[in-house]
């Protein structure tokens, strides 16, 4: 990389692989272990005129220092796990966990055919035939045809929108394209185009972080979580209707690409989008397709494709494709503007926002609203995982029956969301109601429910399903196993030894997490708990005190530490470190709650009055503050 520069702290390195075309190219290094690690400098390979063909930083302000997961050398560039199985074809990562070593193997090193089509062997033996013989054989020999849209036209209908001239009845297409198009974590490699995707995928819910509180794009997605809960999916479209997948190019340019379907007299014209003739504004994409550039120089189009509403901008504070154009203006100026155009406009077909915002306050009024959806069928699957998945913070839902009747979706998406709500359920009623789920056709869900199941004795079980349950639960070994690169993964085999009395083999777990990523907290925690359920508290203080050495904000840690000073009998350096860890992660209510009662119950309760009041104007629904805030009220002074 940098040449012959007479500096002993420099070292050369080989540039084996450039990765990636357009819009951006990245460099892959070999370095020990067969691990090809992508620098943080890039190539910007658009034209000139658009700002490109130049080198740039990909994470620009931030110094990043050997031991930091993103730089060059760190866990989070190894193409070998973030990158290679969507980039490359029929990619096995092969690591091994007792040599830390990868010898990762493809057929391809790009997307080949056989990536979307499943091997080719037959097809080619289809392309030797004559002619005749080949007319005979309707799926060309492919291993999967992704043939749903044959025959399939869309009719235009009164409202200059279509609709499909018969229903679309699989889902092939889209999970095979799900598999790299979704912001998803990987358990397997042996899953294949055609498959179902979820017995090697766990894909990302409409979760805080990744999206708005409405669904739109925060983080980077890949398409597929925001598509699913659009009205276009549930009208049957697929990602082949607008895209050419063999060019990777839209089926038309701009606005004709949507045309196919909506009729230009109706939609693009000024009386419905309001802006100049062929203006940004008056782009399709511009107001229903807003973009986010991720990457530096990488914009990419949400895939939801909303309705603009800026109204929920003034009222829960997501974004909106108006004021993304407008910048000068504010929300309330667009949402006026809007109603002005569509008086009469209805509410749009993505109608959880409001749930899902107060939900994610602490706010327990969501309880009923999220139950609605997760019992509303009109609603996407992912849609109603998602607020399956919300429940969980709040007590009162985790025997709902709304959360019980999704057990028996026929989406397994759903059915895995209801399975790990279920999990903080009282011990009997997760036996009573997942030990079925055990059977389920879907290696995710099975997992899921043995996971759920695994720290609770198996006598709890009835006879015939421990077998089932013993079998579900290797197949979730081995998914953690599978990414033993990944210090997730070894820390949560290091939580279920660590629960099912498997001391030895969680120490392990826990500190190989460590090994991999020092960074990588809640490993150092789980360790020290450890230590702990060992009546090692010296142990589990300096566990903690050599993760803070190296990750001194992390206030996981502090609080930790103040547990275990506690324990100790260490009042005072108990105080100082509960007090950091909610200084640190002032929006964590444990944090708060656990430095005011250490507070009041170290005779400061005016201190600590003061502290739950400052706390709950940040997390005013928080019921354990609340609690102790009033409990404290009524003490005499």
């Amino acid at each position: 990389i940098l040449g012959n520069t007479g500096d002993p702290a420099v070292a050369d390195f080989d540039l084996r692989y450039t990765f990636g075309i357009a819009p951006l190219q990245q460099y892959l290094v070999p370095l020990p272990g067969g691990r090809l690690q992508a620098l943080g400098m890039a190539w910007d390979s658009r034209p000139a005129e658009n700002g490109g063909q130049r080198w740039f930083d990909l994470y620009p302000g931030q110094q990043l220092e050997p031991g930091n997961p993103l730089h060059w050398t760190g866990i989070d560039q190894t193409w070998n796990y973030q990158c290679a199985d969507c980039h490359s074809t029929n990619l096995r990562k092969n690591y091994d966990s007792e040599t830390s070593e990868y010898k990762t193997t493809w057929s391809e090193i790009s997307v080949g055919c056989e990536a979307c089509h499943g091997p080719a062997s037959n097809h080619i033996s289809w392309a030797q035939k004559s002619d005749g013989w080949r007319n005979f054989e309707e799926s060309k020999g492919l291993t999967v045809a992704l043939n749903e849209r044959r025959e399939i036209a869309w009719i235009t209908t009164a409202t200059g929108s279509a609709t499909r001239s018969a229903p679309r009845t699989e889902a092939r297409e889209i999970e095979t394209c799900a598999h790299c198009h979704a912001r998803r974590g990987q358990y397997a490699d042996t899953i294949h185009a055609g498959d179902n995707w979820l017995n090697g995928f766990r894909p990302a819910l409409l979760d805080p972080g990744l999206y708005y509180a409405d669904g739109q794009q925060r983080d980077e997605v890949y398409t597929w979580g925001s598509f699913v809960q659009s009205r276009m999916y549930a009208a049957g479209v697929t990602c082949a209707d607008c895209h050419e997948p063999h060019s990777g190019k839209l089926r038309a340019a701009g606005n004709a690409v949507c045309a196919q379907c909506h009729e230009p007299a109706v939609f693009d014209a000024a009386s419905h989008h309001h802006h100049p003739a062929d203006s940004a504004g008056a782009q399709c994409t511009s107001c229903h397709m807003p973009a986010t550039t991720y990457m530096v120089v990488d914009p990419r189009r949400d895939h939801s494709l909303r309705i603009p509403r800026p109204d929920r901008s003034v009222t829960i504070g997501t974004p909106n494709a108006c004021n993304d154009c407008h910048k000068d203006r504010d929300a309330r100026w667009a949402a006026e503007a809007v109603l002005d155009w569509y008086p009469q406009r209805k509410p749009g077909y993505q109608t959880f926002a409001e749930a899902f915002a107060i939900a994610d306050e602490g706010n327990p009024a969501a309880v009923g609203p999220l139950l609605d959806l997760a019992d509303d069928r009109t609603q996407a699957a992912l849609v109603r995982a998602s607020a399956i998945a919300r429940t969980a913070r709040f007590p009162e839902a985790a025997d709902a029956e709304a959360v019980a009747r999704a057990l028996g979706d026929r989406d397994a998406l759903l059915r895995s969301a209801a399975v790990e709500a279920l999990g903080s359920a009282e011990a009997a009623t997760r036996a009573n109601r997942l030990t079925g789920m055990l059977k389920d056709p879907v290696r995710l869900v099975r997992i899921a429910a043995a996971r759920a199941l695994a720290g609770e004795p198996e006598g709890l079980l009835p006879a015939e399903a421990r077998s089932r349950f013993a079998a579900a639960l290797d197949e979730w070994i081995a998914a953690q196993r599978f990414n033993a690169d990944r210090p997730e993964a070894l820390t949560n085999l290091g939580a279920l030894y660590l629960e099912r009395g498997a001391i030895d083999e969680a120490t392990a777990s826990f500190r190989q997490a460590i090994a991999l990523d020092a960074t990588f907290i809640q490993a150092s925690v789980n360790l020290a708990d450890v230590y702990r359920a060992r009546g090692d508290e010296a142990g589990a203080e300096r566990t903690l005190r050599e993760a803070l050495t190296r990750n001194p904000g992390a206030a996981a840690v502090h609080h930790a530490l103040g547990l275990s000073l506690i324990r100790q009998g260490r009042t005072a350096n108990a105080l100082a470190a509960l007090k950091d860890a909610q200084r640190l992660e002032p929006m964590d209510p444990r944090f708060a709650f656990v430095y005011a009662v250490a507070l009041h119950d170290t005779g400061e309760p005016a201190t600590a009055i003061s502290s739950l009041k400052d706390a709950l104007s940040r997390l005013p629904y928080d019921r354990d503050m609340l609690a102790a805030l009033a409990a404290y009220e009524r003490e005499p002074r």
